[in-house]
């Protein structure tokens, strides 16, 4: 019998990528194609006077030209710009009128022929603004700090919670005290593929008139079609969205892009089909992870018992929505500390509204958290796993739930002993390799664990193939495949015999894919509609003359290898083929929708965890920080596939030593834009900042999670890794560093000033 669930096996949609035979949001081929470019405006705050476009229209191939100006009357209340990730607030609607919320607003959209025509005649258009005095600064404008507005993003973002115990009595009496500001910049999305929208415009095939295929690079489909039907009163059944691959989503593609709606006006207007797609240069006027400011001061007994937890967080956000993440409540899951308080507050700039980046929040506060962790460590002279373990709780003590289940002592142990941490000597500075200084740190890394309702369809074929699907999307974590293996398994058919279809509003419907819970809702709704074709299965061999399953029950049989089998004799089979037959050679099909089981659930908290170990080299002369080995040891409940799982581990890892060390998005205040808007400019990691890179899943079982127990990877693998990495650049140098990124600078000018004052 054919096990495919745990197995690493290859990508089933992998050819298709590596051939070319995939096709993104650019790249579907339509007649008659328009290409829209993009105006940005280059103030940061002010209104249009006069937009001068006549110049740009005059140019042979230029079709239209839209502004604030010819733009038709779309829907009125903000409740229809609202998307299923908007945060509280007035979503930012393109090209609503004269106003400049931010530096490279969307002012204009040029369609014309060819997509170098319309780029070229966008330089043509002259703009006078009328600007006023723009703020864009976080720390200049702390003072302005407030508690954000709650609205339905606040179920999954919620609030810090109430303070425990008396924490500045607690504090001040600790024998043991640290207290330090953790801060990192912006840092804006850079998938491999440009944010695109190609609308196909048809008319005259449906009653309606007027039909539109669209091909969107989004985490939603369903998103998608939610937010083009609100906003421009187009009906759900006169509209398509699909994305059956993503180059790349990370949080960006959550929520529909200003692009999306462009496309979508222009072909409406014009009816034609219109194209429009950013530029990379573009692609920073959108999403980014908000510029945060946190405190954390720890105390604690002499023992290394923590006894007072505080940590405070200020973060960036538009002056038009309230958008907040989970920063500060971290160390109340990690920790047991009796006295604790939590406070979280935003401050409105003049920019446009930040994005769910892989892990928002997350790893925004664990490191800060995590840090102090290793600040207090070294002040009590001890070693810093030793003090995370003398410091494990099996509970959520923010909720004062019990874990599901938790692993991650174990995630210690075979981490430890695989990086080889027993050997490390404790003393900063006091590790070399030829001319570079050594250090060893490490983290603890935590996320949640989501499980969200979700429907999926299942088809067994006249052929005998089983068709899968669900609007989900595979943003490049392998939903493709996983979803593949668990259908597979529920029917007993050969992966090759299977095709699981997503990314279509024509599919059943499921949430947008993020936060680390598509394998848990997804493969769970999967898992059911599979299930419910055995039970019509299971009814068909019943009713078969001299049926050897006319008496037992359904919880009596398997499925493997192509048939229906009696568990306790497989030799006694029926197979599906001959069942599909008995159906009058009919397809069996079943849709099955599946809900979390929240009254088993809630008496839990669930959550993934990892424990990360990293080596770092630091050239004593130069500053420079190279990772030159990591391990990360991770327990996520069931592992569908070793080998995609452990892909989004290590992209996790490589993200986490780009926040560590490289990227960060650099905005000139006086002028309130991005400097570095470019990948020439921003940095990220590439192959020769990548070195020895080790996973590590360790056993869990958990039934309250979810039907499957799994708990999903896709940020586990980024969460401690800036921590890590930090702990590592001190032990080596002695230098703490608490601004990320770690750049060389801040090495030289902390070694410069350490120097001076000596």
């Amino acid at each position: 019998m054919t096990q495919y669930t745990g197995r690493p096996l290859n990508r089933v949609d992998g050819v298709d990528k590596v051939t070319g035979k995939a096709n993104y949001a650019a790249e579907f081929d339509v007649q008659g194609l328009l290409y829209g470019y993009i105006v940005n405006s280059t103030i940061t705050k002010g209104k249009i006077r006069q937009i001068h476009t006549d110049d740009a229209r005059r140019v042979e191939g230029i079709v239209s030209i839209f502004t604030h100006e010819n733009r038709p009357k779309l829907a009125w209340f903000d409740l229809s710009y609202k998307d299923q990730d908007a945060p509280p607030g007035s979503p930012f609607r393109p090209l609503r009128d004269a106003q400049i919320q931010f530096n490279g607003q969307p002012i204009a959209l040029v369609v014309a022929e060819t997509f170098e025509l319309a780029r070229y005649a966008a330089t043509l258009i002259r703009v006078d603004y009328e600007q006023e005095t723009h703020q864009t600064d976080l720390q200049a404008n702390r003072h302005k700090a407030r508690k954000p507005a709650v609205g339905m993003a606040t179920l999954f973002k919620p609030p810090p919670p109430d303070p425990r115990g008396n924490f500045e009595e607690a504090f001040r009496n600790a024998p043991v005290q640290v207290a330090s500001e953790y801060v990192h910049g912006s840092e804006h999305h850079n998938p491999m593929e440009l944010f695109a929208s190609t609308v196909v415009y048809e008319k005259g095939r449906y009653k309606s008139g007027e039909r539109y295929t669209i091909y969107d690079k989004t985490q939603g489909v369903t998103n998608s079609i939610l937010y083009v039907s609100q906003v421009f009163n187009i009906p759900f059944k006169d509209i398509r969205v699909i994305s059956p691959y993503v180059g790349g989503g990370f949080g960006s593609a959550l929520r529909p892009q200003h692009q999306l709606f462009l496309a979508v006006l222009a072909a409406r207007e014009l009816k034609r089909s219109v194209r429009v797609t950013l530029t990379r240069q573009q692609m920073f006027t959108l999403g980014y992870r908000p510029a945060t400011v946190q405190t954390v001061a720890l105390g604690a007994s002499s023992d290394g018992t923590m006894t007072a937890m505080y940590h405070d967080g200020v973060a960036v956000t538009s002056q038009f929505e309230d958008y907040t993440e989970v920063v500060t409540t971290w160390g109340g899951l990690l920790y047991p500390a009796e006295h604790v308080k939590f406070d979280q507050k935003i401050i409105s700039l003049d920019v446009a509204t930040p994005m769910d980046m892989r892990a928002p929040g997350g790893v925004t506060g664990v490191t800060a958290l995590e840090c102090a962790v290793d600040e207090l460590a070294y002040k009590l002279g001890m070693d810093p796993l030793e003090l995370r373990l003398r410091n494990y709780t099996e509970r959520n003590m923010n909720n004062d739930l019990t874990y599901s289940s938790k692993e991650l002592r174990e995630c210690f142990r075979r981490g430890a002993e695989r990086f080889g941490w027993a050997k490390r000597n404790p003393e900063p500075r006091s590790m070399r390799k030829e001319h570079t200084l050594v250090g060893w740190g490490m983290a603890t890394g935590i996320w949640d664990a989501f499980h969200a309702p979700a429907r999926a369809e299942a088809v067994l074929m006249v052929n005998g193939k089983l068709r899968v699907s669900s609007a989900t999307a595979d943003i490049g974590t392998g939903t493709y495949t996983i979803m593949t293996q668990i259908a597979a398994d529920t029917l007993g058919i050969p992966m090759e015999d299977v095709l699981f279809k997503l990314g279509d509003t024509d599919l059943p419907v499921a949430p947008i894919a993020g936060g680390s819970w598509t394998a848990a809702t997804v493969g769970s709704a999967v898992k059911a509609a599979c299930e419910a074709v055995g039970e019509k299965l299971f009814k068909l061999a019943r009713k078969l003359p001299n049926s050897p399953f006319a008496k037992v029950r359904f919880s009596d049989v398997l499925f493997a290898e192509k048939a229906i089998r009696l568990k306790k004799d497989p030799a006694i089979a029926i197979p599906l083929q001959t069942l599909i037959d008995a159906n009058g050679g009919a397809a069996v099909r079943a849709i099955s929708t599946s809900v979390p089981n929240l009254l088993k659930q809630r008496k839990y908290a669930r959550n993934t965890h990892s424990a990360v170990f990293v080596e770092v080299e630091v050239d004593e002369d130069f500053g420079t920080v190279r990772v030159t080995r990591a391990v990360t040891s991770v327990a996520a409940g069931r592992i569908l596939n070793p080998k995609t799982a452990r892909s989004q581990i290590i992209g996790g890892m490589v993200w986490g030593i780009s926040k560590a060390l490289e990227e960060e998005s650099v905005m000139d205040h006086q002028f309130g834009r991005i400097m570095n808007h470019s990948l020439a400019e921003y940095h990220v990691p590439v192959n020769a900042d990548i070195h020895e890179l080790d996973v590590i899943f360790v056993e869990e079982h958990d039934d309250i999670v979810n039907p499957l127990g799994v708990k999903g990877v896709g940020e586990i693998g980024i969460v401690g890794m800036p921590a890590a990495i930090a702990n590592a650049v001190f032990h080596a140098t002695g230098i703490r560093v608490r601004t990320l990124p770690i750049t060389l600078d801040k090495l030289l000018t902390a070694a410069t000033t350490e120097v001076s004052t000596s």
